[in-house]
């Protein structure tokens, strides 16, 4: 599976795993604290052949992907659910954990985030699906962002979240369906 764009990783072991499942090319931000030479290169990938963020599913890689987005517009962003990114022996979580099918799968499902959602979605809907606040709200945002191939956020982040992708209300009501499935199968 051939990658056009430049993925943008945390780490040397990060390159390896994308490597063993695709054919792409990466930057390494070496880190949560990316310099300005790298949101250059990155800037200047984005411009010639477009650019997915992908990095683990922690509050690490979280911050380097606000940075990223910050700065550079129009990236694609690819989340890996944190339980297929978790290292065998519980030695931490990275997409230098993932399987092949898992690093494909995400980089499949990529997303490019927007400023202008295309349906609003408000908090009132996000209360009403118990998603903020009360016992199991965690879990239900997990599975939903899951099932959106968004991520997990917070409770504080998933409004935003949900806008920058331009997730519709159609889309949210049916991966609300998916989830209370689960929720009973469970």
């Amino acid at each position: 599976m051939k990658i056009k764009e430049i993925i943008v990783v945390e780490g040397r072991d990060d390159t390896t795993a994308i490597k063993r499942a695709v054919d792409a090319d990466t930057i390494e931000t070496n880190g949560s604290a990316v310099n300005k030479e790298t949101i250059e290169k990155i800037r200047l990938a984005q411009s010639v052949r477009g650019v997915i963020i992908f990095t683990d599913p922690d509050y690490p890689g979280q911050k380097i992907r606000d940075t990223i987005t910050k700065h550079v517009a129009g990236c694609k962003h690819a989340f890996i659910p944190k339980e297929m990114a978790l290292h065998k022996l519980g030695k931490g979580v990275g997409v230098e954990h993932a399987s092949v099918d898992a690093i494909r799968a995400s980089l499949k499902d990529a997303h490019i985030m927007s400023e202008s959602p295309v349906e609003q979605i408000t908090q009132d809907d996000l209360i009403c699906a118990q998603l903020i606040g009360g016992d199991g709200a965690k879990e239900r945002r997990e599975m939903l962002g899951k099932i959106l191939k968004i991520g997990y956020t917070n409770g504080k982040q998933l409004h935003k979240r949900l806008m920058m992708f331009q997730i519709t209300k159609e889309e949210f009501a049916n991966a609300l369906k998916v989830m209370r499935q689960e929720e009973k199968n469970v």
